[in-house]
């Protein structure tokens, strides 16, 4: 995901709106997908060493968590298998050794780092989606396995590349069993999303070579072009996950976050107008292909570059993906790691803290383009502390739910039921009962709390009117931000688990004690 510099280089609801309503939605639009990654490989983002204990661990997320719910985020993207090992606890898989410190080291029973992160995020109004790696098995040659390891027991699935144990995708094999390591926790935990990262066929490296051609030899599939034949192993895996995940729970979405670059102009004049690294010619990724067939929910292209980055400028690389997305969503990969106080020796415009500031501005722009997600988390908290604050007070400032995808479920849930008001001197005491089945036999998953001043038009259009998004089935608020003697109206909206919002049920009026 963190590249080096060379590598670097290389809808809501339909109705009808004033233009002020158009402008205000454009501004703060109330469906935008806003994620960050939380990287647990090397221990990037979570937790901050091996080894700490249970409640250190259970601290420092809950701490990530409010600090981008304070930045508006919605969608954490949690990376919980980076080397064929696990950051939870019903896996076929060992425990990773990132987390307690050494491969298949347990922490306490009771406690399953992915069922707690659900949890967490869910109460706090966002989604969690699973992140995976698919191939890598090991970060380095010197990498410390246990013997349990599956490199260990089954080396005849991977071959080493550049010092990394990597699973071979031309193994029928192979895809069957990553596919259900993915099932294991697509049944077993309330995740929204499977996640996949840019990590496919290796990125090259000068004097290195693949050693697939034996695996060529026996499983061609028809092919006799050996490039092919891997964008073709690469296809398969990703339509048979597609495939898999949405039989099991058709509500959990499937992304990918590829290198920025499908192919350029000079290789394919389908491509863009760039000259860098291509998914397609060199990691073997057909990733306008996946998008093309419907085999993910959402392509979230990482554009790591600026506006004025001359062999792959931001802009021109959003408008080609925008072109490309086929009805699917499209999220962009933003660098917020990249963001410096001062210009970057390799980029100047980094130095800039109204470069991502700008690009959310672009990215807004393009009715095709549904949201950002930045790598990484810690980065929002240290060199892109700027970019934070932007959010925050600006252009996150108001809540947003997730984009709709109609494709998946575009049945509405029925509205919260007996909605009722008690001022108290903590505040505003809310509670409602659950709605009636919709006819695809959903309740609700979450729901949505608006407020509204006295004499301020009861709507829910405008995000601003937003006090708590919660994607858990409570039925009850504590609205203690309100102001005692001034009178509020609430209504309530429930949400089932793709993000479909009901009508809203109220409006009830009260005054806050």
């Amino acid at each position: 995901m963190n590249k080096s510099p060379f590598i670097a280089l290389l809808l809501s609801l339909v109705t009808s709106f004033s233009l002020t309503a158009q402008t205000t939605t454009k501004i703060t639009p109330k469906r935008e997908f806003r994620g960050v990654w939380v990287a647990t490989v090397t221990n990037i983002d979570w937790p901050s060493k091996p080894g700490l204990s249970v409640d250190q661990q259970k601290q420092e997320l809950i701490g990530i968590l409010e600090q981008h719910k304070k930045n508006g985020i919605n969608a954490i993207m949690l990376q919980i298998r980076p080397t064929a090992d696990a950051l939870y606890a019903k896996s076929r898989e060992l425990w990773s050794h990132w987390l307690m410190g050494k491969q298949g080291l347990a922490p306490t029973q009771d406690y399953d780092p992915l069922a707690f992160a659900i949890k967490e995020a869910h109460l706090r109004g966002m989604e969690l989606h699973a992140w995976f790696n698919p191939y890598r098995a090991t970060m380095s040659a010197n990498a410390v396995t246990s013997p349990e390891h599956i490199t260990r027991k089954r080396p005849e699935l991977f071959y080493t590349y550049g010092g990394q144990k990597l699973f071979d995708p031309g193994l029928p094999e192979v895809r069957d069993y990553i596919t259900q390591v993915i099932l294991d926790v697509v049944k077993e935990y309330d995740i929204d999303g499977v996640h996949f990262d840019d990590y496919f066929y290796p990125y090259r490296i000068a004097g290195q070579t693949i050693k697939d051609s034996a695996t060529f030899a026996k499983y061609p599939n028809g092919f006799t072009n050996i490039d092919d034949w891997r964008r073709n192993n690469v296809d398969l895996l990703i339509k048979m996950v597609n495939d898999s995940v949405h039989h099991y729970k058709k509500y959990v979405k499937f992304g990918v976050s590829p290198f920025g670059i499908w192919r350029n102009y000079r290789e394919d004049t389908l491509g863009s107008k760039t000259n860098g690294l291509s998914n397609y010619g060199e990691l073997y990724a057909d990733s306008r292909k996946w998008i093309k067939e419907g085999w993910v929910d959402y392509i979230n292209p990482q554009i790591y570059f600026t506006f004025s980055r001359q062999a792959a400028p931001f802009g021109v690389l959003l408008d080609w993906w925008s072109n490309n997305t086929y009805g699917r969503h499209l999220y962009i990969g933003q660098a917020a790691y990249l963001v410096h106080g001062m210009p970057s020796r390799q980029e100047a415009a980094w130095g800039k803290l109204s470069e991502i500031p700008n690009q959310i501005r672009y990215i807004r722009a393009n009715n095709r383009v549904q949201g950002s997600v930045f790598f990484s988390s810690k980065s929002l908290s240290t060199v892109a502390r700027a970019v934070a604050d932007s959010l925050r007070n600006d252009l996150y400032k108001y809540p947003a739910l997730p984009p709709q995808m109609p494709w998946l479920d575009d049945v509405m849930p029925n509205q919260p039921q007996n909605l009722t008001a008690e001022a108290e001197a903590e505040g505003v005491n809310l509670k409602w009962t659950k709605p009636l089945k919709a006819k695809d036999g959903e309740t609700a998953s979450g729901y949505v709390v608006y407020r509204f001043e006295e004499g301020e038009k009861i709507s829910i259009l405008d995000a601003k009117n937003i006090v708590h998004i919660s994607f858990e089935d409570f039925t009850f608020y504590l609205d203690t931000n309100v102001e005692k003697g001034k009178r509020y109206n609430y209504l309530v909206t429930a949400l089932d688990r793709l993000k479909n919002e009901s009508e809203p049920s109220g409006p009830v009026g009260i005054q806050a004690k």
